[in-house]
């Protein structure tokens, strides 16, 4: 037979790819004799053999021997095939042909006899290879398989965005059958704003190809969630035939979700009151924290509500308190401000509870209680309580009253509030604020307790500072003591700074600041021991350097134990104002500043003196450094929290004070000196800025704030001056035997000429006995010299450095009676070392 006309061909060839061609189906035409009339480019792919080579030849040839499968299941011979076609004009079965290569193709043929009218009749048959039809059959197969049992809500759509098909889980989820789905667009299957989202999707997905996986809608219903996914479908050859979609019920995962990230919030939240609180150690600053980080992430209002013993560091509440007993309301939190809001929370103000309320119930019980609903909330309290009454004008639905409990006992309560526009509390929002109340509890205990700590070391060292300063001759005094701060708090706390202003033989007087190690009540009670051991030996009148000495040999004795030794530094200053000289030495400590007079300002100088290592190092010696000060000088002695600041080295903060105390005017008052330092540094504690002591010689110390500085600060000024004009005279007589009588001859003038004649005698008869007795012993030039102030001072100085001691003479010695009148007949004595010997002096009270 001739070959098909080209045109067949090209006809064949230009068919847009379709299932045939993902099938290749093939064509083949003969005879009734079995001869091949037609064979077709597609057959000539799946054997191999070209038109040209087979038709016209036999088409028995090709075939294996094996049998051939019929589609009644019977074995059927080559031959008999053509007896059943002659029989039933059509036979289906498998066929097994030889390919060109030589090996076997296994083929699905369809033949029909064809008679065409007046024409021979002839054979037409189909075939398919078998592999590809068998794959195409498992993927129809697995897709229907996948529609009818899939969970997962199943749909496809052509490019006009019509349904094509649809599983009956995807009409279970969009509450539609089936056959109302087919042939129909999102928009008449489901409620608007869904199909609106749907469809956009849909035009997205065909428009650029992209999927679009897991977008959460509502369901149709409004009840539960559903997750839809769009894929492009597309044919081998690139064509675009619609969307697929996939649409699964998330309502479970949704949930899930949500109570994981309730959770996380709600663990968040803890952890966040936790850190507020941590820190802190005022009452009430934890009780406004508290209310302040529960609004708006918790609740719409929060109010905290304390005894008055809590927040004031007093014992915790016994149980059986007594009826109406009233909290105070310290912390308050709202969303928004009002006259309506202030009614409700009243914060700062006393509430008294009626009896018989939810708020009491709560009190008593230590049982938290959940109001539900505005009805509850009317009755949870007396009729036409205002606070209730303004609850309702802020639409608040649900209230939570919750106790705030330590070591068993109720501390107060925590009240929570929702308005409208937002859920009701329900149990595990109760849970929470139950864990929260808990670890409130125990900050607003532990502050508490910090509180009452406070306040007896406060009182401690308040009670060990100086309780009055007094004002010596030729000198003006100024200080300030300002208890410093913990780390988390602005309230004052007790450390081991002090000062001291110590009147001293021959209207001397000594300067001290000290600083103690640490705070609290071992600090405050270190600080009095060590300011008790300075005055004790200052009465000795031992020079400075001496005096640290000693002090700094009792530092085991003042330690609280081997493993916490003493640890203090301490500046000690002795002014002679007679001399206008000034002695000091140091222990660690930071250096004191002398200001002295410039034109309209002052000049700012350190006292360089050598400063020993702090007390309680054993081994070290202490140096001396002497000062003439002019008149009008100011002498400034301080400690390192004046200095000391965070992130800063001290030295920063030293030039910081010379320069703050540059610029003041000369000749200032020193109670505004005080003022200044503090304020201007940023140290001021208090509302006014000030964070002063108060000072002045009627009162003690008392401290009102603490400073910006972590640690306490302790500031003394002390103006340094003469005597005034004519109030000393002394004199230098030769150790000879009138220098007694020349001694009597001066004190009698001068107490003349001061108008003390009735101090004559007395003070003539001590002169004598002391010139005397440095003539019997001494040998060398004698010092005479007498000083008025609030008393008369009378000093005698000679060589020897020996002091005399007081000694009981008996009847018929002829010596040794000197001392002992001088003791008798004096108000004080005492003996003093000087540079080349000793100086004894007495007082006496003026007239």
């Amino acid at each position: 037979m001739n070959d098909p006309p080209k045109a067949f061909h090209g006809a064949v060839e230009g068919v847009t790819t379709s299932l045939l061609d993902t099938l290749r189906v093939g064509v083949v035409m003969f005879d009734t004799d079995g001869y091949i009339m037609l064979w077709s480019p597609t057959v000539e792919e799946i054997l191999g053999w070209p038109a040209e080579a087979m038709v016209g030849r036999y088409y028995g040839g090709y075939l294996t021997e094996d049998p051939v499968e019929a589609s009644s299941g019977a074995s059927v011979p080559r031959g008999g095939i053509y007896r059943a076609i002659g029989e039933n004009g059509y036979w289906r079965g498998k066929l097994r042909v030889r390919h060109r290569d030589g090996h076997t193709v296994e083929v699905e043929a369809r033949a029909s006899l064809l008679t065409p009218p007046d024409c021979k009749p002839f054979v037409l048959a189909n075939i398919v290879e078998t592999s590809r039809l068998r794959a195409v059959e498992q993927d129809l197969a697995a897709l229907d398989a996948l529609f009818a049992t899939s969970p997962l809500g199943i749909a496809v759509f052509d490019t006009e965005h019509r349904y094509v098909r649809a599983n009956e889980a995807l009409a279970r989820l969009n509450g539609r059958p089936v056959h109302e789905t087919l042939g129909r667009t999102v928009h008449e299957v489901l409620p608007q704003n869904m199909a609106d989202t749907l469809a956009q999707i849909q035009s997205l997905v065909l428009r650029t190809g992209r999927p679009v996986v897991d977008t959460v809608l509502a369901a149709p219903d409004g009840h539960g969630w559903r997750s839809v996914s769009y894929g492009r479908l597309t044919s081998p050859d690139g064509r675009v035939l619609g969307v697929s979609s996939t649409v699964m019920d998330v309502t479970e995962r949704r949930d899930a979700m949500e109570k994981i990230e309730r959770a996380r919030q709600r663990l968040k939240l803890l952890d966040d009151v936790g850190v507020a609180l941590g820190d802190l150690l005022d009452v009430p600053r934890i009780a406004r924290t508290l209310a302040g980080a529960l609004v708006p992430r918790f609740a719409d209002y929060s109010s905290v509500m304390l005894y008055g013993a809590v927040a004031h560091g007093g014992e915790l509440p016994r149980a059986g308190r007594p009826p109406g007993a009233p909290l105070l309301q310290l912390g308050a939190a709202a969303k928004d401000r009002g006259p309506v809001v202030e009614r409700m929370l009243r914060v700062g103000q006393d509430i008294a509870l009626e009896r018989g309320s939810i708020f009491e119930s709560v009190l008593d019980s230590a049982a938290p209680h959940l109001v539900m609903s505005r009805e509850e909330l009317v009755s949870a309290s007396y009729p036409g309580d205002p606070k209730v009454q303004a609850a309702l004008d802020l639409d608040i639905h649900s209230l939570m009253v919750v106790p705030l409990r330590a070591r068993g006992t109720v501390l107060g309560l925590l009240l929570l509030n929702r308005a409208e526009g937002r859920a009701a509390f329900d149990r595990d929002d109760l849970a929470l604020a139950m864990e929260l109340a808990g670890r409130a509890g125990i900050s607003l205990d532990n502050a508490r307790l910090y509180a009452r700590e406070r306040e007896s070391a406060l009182m401690l060292q308040r009670s060990l500072m100086p309780q009055q300063v007094p004002s010596p001759p030729g000198v003006q005094i100024a200080y300030r003591y300002v208890p410093g701060g913990s780390h988390a708090e602005a309230e004052a706390e007790a450390g081991g700074d002090w000062f001291d202003v110590i009147p001293l033989a021959g209207g001397r007087v000594a300067f001290v600041v000290g600083d103690v190690m640490g705070h609290g009540l071992r600090a405050a009670a270190t600080m009095g021991q060590l300011r008790t051991a300075v005055r004790t030996l200052a009465a000795l009148d031992l020079p400075p350097d001496e005096l640290l000495r000693r002090v700094n040999d009792l530092a085991d004795d003042l330690a609280q134990g081997p493993d916490e030794p003493l640890m203090a530094t301490c500046v000690y200053a002795v002014y002679d104002p007679s001399t206008r000289q000034c002695t000091l030495a140091i222990a660690g400590h930071v250096p004191p500043l002398l200001l002295t007079g410039r034109g309209g300002g002052w000049d700012v100088t350190p006292v360089e003196a050598p400063s020993g290592a702090p007390l309680g190092v054993g081994g070290v010696e202490f140096e001396p450094v002497s000062l003439g000060v002019e008149d009008g000088s100011v002498l400034v002695l301080y400690t390192d929290g004046l200095i000391e600041h965070r992130g800063e080295d001290i030295t920063e903060g030293l030039g910081r004070l010379m320069s703050l105390l540059a610029g003041l005017p000369a000749q200032p008052f020193l109670e505004d000196v005080c003022d200044r330092v503090l304020g201007d540094l940023d140290q001021g504690a208090g509302p006014d800025g000030r964070g002063a002591a108060s000072s002045g010689p009627a009162g003690p110390a008392r401290s009102t704030g603490p400073v910006g500085s972590v640690d306490d600060v302790a500031l003394l000024l002390a103006r340094l001056g003469g005597l005034p004009e004519g109030s000393s005279a002394s004199w230098t007589f030769p150790a000879e035997t009138y220098a007694a009588r020349r001694a009597r001859d001066a004190v009698r003038g001068v107490l003349r000429g001061w108008g003390l004649e009735a101090l004559t005698d007395d003070t003539v008869l001590l002169v004598s006995e002391l010139v005397t007795n440095a003539l019997r012993h001494a040998h060398g030039p004698i010092g005479v010299r007498m000083v008025r102030g609030t008393s008369l001072l009378v000093e005698v100085s000679d060589p020897l450095p020996a002091p005399p001691r007081e000694r009981n003479a008996a009847v018929d010695d002829e010596g040794g009676r000197g001392i002992q009148l001088v003791a008798r007949g004096a108000r004080r004595w005492g003996t003093r070392h000087g540079p080349i010997g000793k100086t004894v002096w007495f007082e006496l009270s003026l007239p």
